[in-house]
């Protein structure tokens, strides 16, 4: 069917035309319903030097094709619908560097490999006041809030619309909690392939925050917008499936704790690789606050401080709540939607060509018990650090792509030499009288 039939049929007047840059900014065209199966067939023109890709203003347009099996008309506007897109140079060829085609790319290499993989996220959000760096509810002030039943009752409005727009959109949510820290709240729906989970995240991102707007509020997935409150995580729980997607890989009854030793080599590679994942699941200076932080007003961050593994202990780096599959424990609420999947993925992909062996589960609690240092491994304490084990790292330009890696790696560069040049309070407060 035509998108202009859908468009009749459903009574939308316009189409959001979208794709997602390096650094996880949603880009997008409204599209008006009359003009959009021209669009669909020939793309949508962006300028890519507009956008964080690594173009030049030289460069000739891109164009976004939409992909209509994805289509999700915004429940609190209906006569808008949103189309993620991939997107082409003007000669057909696809920008290789573009997040939605890269995990696309690594989920064709599981494919080769007989694998259908399933993801589900967990994405935390704070709702601040909507003019100022503020937890919007002045009555949150509990040291340990989390499951506070007051206090996420008096955000039932958007908490509540939200979840509705989900059960309207087919998307199975089973759960909503007010989190950890003061304004932060957390949505769960059902796992699905990865690429679903990919698109349905990035329109959850959206979705959140124009619904608080809409009842005067600001939510942001900034991973760490308050240095005495726990950070915004986006735990990434992932299982292989066969071909058919019918029968979990990861499932052994007779493994420890339900995983099969497929699990274990996955989790192996994606250890192995933990260090320079951590430039695609903690994407900004502001991430490493979040991770190897000090305790926070509740007296945990719950992130994760070394490169571990363990049972059903929120302390490490993956976490097995049960049999099937695994949680990664380490991405925060800036991880792009499609990147963070594609390298976690490729990680494990490695793991399982190389074998590769875990090592022994940690079961201690690393907040307060540290494993000895020849037991462990720290994670990067900064982006810098990250980015250049990234550069060391060789597994994830070949699977990623190459246009991809060297593409972030300039642009995340970038990013951290403009960091630098700030002059910051803290400096001028310790070093001023010098």
């Amino acid at each position: 069917m035509l998108l202009s039939e859908i468009a009749r049929d459903r009574q939308i007047r316009y189409f959001l035309i979208s794709f997602t840059d390096l650094f996880g900014v949603q880009r997008a065209k409204l599209v008006p319903a009359q003009s959009i199966d021209a669009m669909a067939t020939n793309g949508s023109g962006f300028a890519g030097f507009a956008a964080w890709l690594d173009m030049t203003p030289a460069d000739p347009d891109i164009l976004a094709i939409p992909d209509p099996e994805r289509l999700i008309q915004l429940p609190w506007q209906p006569e808008v619908a949103w189309l993620p897109s991939d997107v082409y140079h003007v000669n057909g060829e696809p920008l290789e560097q573009t997040p939605r085609l890269v995990l696309k790319r690594v989920l064709e290499q599981a494919k080769a490999k007989g694998y259908t993989v399933k993801t589900g996220v967990e994405c935390e959000f704070f709702l601040l006041s909507a003019e100022e760096h503020a937890i919007s509810d002045e009555r949150d002030r509990q040291a340990k809030p989390c499951y506070d039943q007051q206090a996420l009752m008096r955000r039932f409005d958007v908490i509540g619309e939200i979840c509705d727009a989900m059960i309207g959109l087919g998307w199975q949510p089973y759960q909503n909690d007010h989190e950890d820290a003061n304004g932060q709240f957390e949505m769960n729906w059902m796992f699905a392939d990865a690429l679903v989970t990919a698109d349905r995240q990035a329109f959850f991102k959206y979705m959140v925050k124009a619904i608080a707007e809409k009842h005067g509020f600001r939510a942001t997935f900034m991973p760490k917008p308050f240095a005495h409150l726990t950070g915004n995580g986006c735990h990434t729980h992932l299982s292989l499936w066969d071909g058919t997607g019918e029968t979990n890989l990861f499932t052994d009854s007779a493994g420890e704790l339900g995983l099969s030793a497929l699990a274990y080599q996955f989790i192996g590679g994606v250890l192995d690789s933990a260090a320079a994942l951590s430039a695609f699941a903690n994407s900004t200076v502001n991430s490493y606050k979040r991770i190897n932080a000090p305790a926070t007003l509740s007296g945990a961050t719950w992130s994760p401080n070394t490169i571990s593994y363990s049972g059903n202990n929120r302390t490490h780096t993956i976490r097995i709540p049960d049999a099937g599959r695994f949680e990664f424990r380490l991405a925060d609420g800036a991880a792009n939607p499609y990147l963070l999947p594609a390298a976690l993925i490729a990680a494990g992909l490695d793991g399982i060509e190389r074998q590769a062996n875990p090592g022994d589960r940690a079961d201690n609690n690393t907040y307060t018990d540290p494993l000895p240092p020849e037991k462990t491994r720290p994670l990067p304490t900064n982006l810098l650090d990250a980015l250049r084990a990234l550069e060391q790292n060789t597994v994830f330009t070949p699977a990623l792509g190459e246009p991809c890696v060297t593409a972030y790696l300039k642009l995340q560069h970038q990013q951290w030499q403009d960091y630098s040049r700030q002059i910051t309070a803290w400096e001028l407060a310790q070093t001023l009288d010098c």
